[in-house]
């Protein structure tokens, strides 16, 4: 564990993991709160836990309570933060407040990544990351996914980012700050349950032995720096690209001539896919989420035994 005098509450399988060198994926708690309905939240949580388990990892969901870190929840905890009311979405500039007040707080990717180096988890899990915003050039609306990768060691595992992004300006946004991209058996850079965003990645991994030895050697050339590795989801769940774009251009052009703006067009735009994917938006962003997962826990395995590998050799 990083030394940190933030408190935190870590499981203690989680602890045993970790003191073993076992592998661990951290998971965030944002997308039980804000991103699906209750008992979907719940249930969707347990089943991407069971995936990373399924994989032979621990997993590790991410949240904020009493002025603590929680590394790990209980199916209890998981319980009160699917159903609750208003929990805040913490991102890493709001944790100093929320850990100060003692609040509740679901973490997002850039939080979860800052807990989960803090207790020594290399790995996180996430369906899509938060990118550059379409019209960023005027707005300036870029994640703070994308500032905490050039901070964190952490390798992180998704599916992409979002078609409701930018997703060009955001590679390019990777790509100026030296943050590695690497694709998992697949040519393209996905667009969260969209297979492909239309745009080629970076890098194509297909051995997970050899993708585990990238991540020791990239963080020995740079120790404070996420590596970004994505997965797409099975083509079975998947949603067609041209489909979900069509409405997002719909979406946001009806949103300006109905002067929404700034997070109300996101709202929006989410919306208007669920329309015109009839529902199946939902299903496709749960099936993404356990997918990753499980691919996670995979990589994870191997990074921990190549870890083992080397420790041994260098004895």
């Amino acid at each position: 564990m990083k030394h940190s005098n933030i408190p935190m509450v870590i499981k203690p399988e989680i602890k045993q993991a970790l003191a073993q060198g076992r592998a661990v994926v951290a998971l965030e708690s944002n997308v039980i709160t804000h991103g699906l309905n209750y008992p979907d939240n719940k249930l969707t949580a347990l089943r991407v836990e069971a995936a990373i388990r399924e994989s032979g990892a621990i997993p590790a969901t991410i949240g904020i309570s009493n002025g603590k870190f929680l590394i790990g929840m209980s199916e209890k905890e998981i319980e009160q933060f699917a159903t609750e009311k208003n929990i805040p979405k913490v991102s890493s500039r709001d944790l100093g407040v929320v850990l100060a007040t003692k609040k509740l707080g679901a973490t997002t990717v850039a939080s979860s990544l800052i807990a989960a180096e803090l207790a020594g988890i290399e790995f996180f899990s996430s369906a899509g990351i938060g990118g550059v915003h379409r019209g960023a050039q005027q707005t300036m609306d870029i994640s703070s996914d994308l500032i905490q990768f050039t901070h964190s060691r952490i390798a992180v595992v998704c599916a992409g980012a979002k078609n409701i992004l930018d997703v060009g300006l955001t590679l390019e946004y990777l790509e100026t700050h030296n943050v590695p991209v690497i694709s998992y058996k697949f040519d393209d850079f996905p667009a969260f349950y969209c297979r492909s965003s239309g745009f080629k990645a970076p890098n194509r991994i297909d051995d997970s032995k050899v993708l585990a030895d990238i991540i020791e050697i990239q963080w020995q050339l740079n120790n404070k720096q996420s590596i970004l590795i994505t997965t797409p989801t099975r083509p079975e769940n998947a949603i067609n690209s041209d489909e979900v774009n069509d409405a997002i251009n719909e979406a946001i052009a009806s949103a300006k001539s109905a002067g929404v703006t700034g997070n109300g067009v996101t709202k929006y735009i989410m919306k208007a896919i669920e329309i015109v994917t009839n529902g199946r938006s939902a299903t496709a962003n749960m099936a993404v989420l356990i997918n990753t997962a499980r691919v996670a826990g995979q990589l994870a395995v191997a990074h921990a035994k190549h870890k083992q590998t080397l420790h041994h050799n260098a004895a």
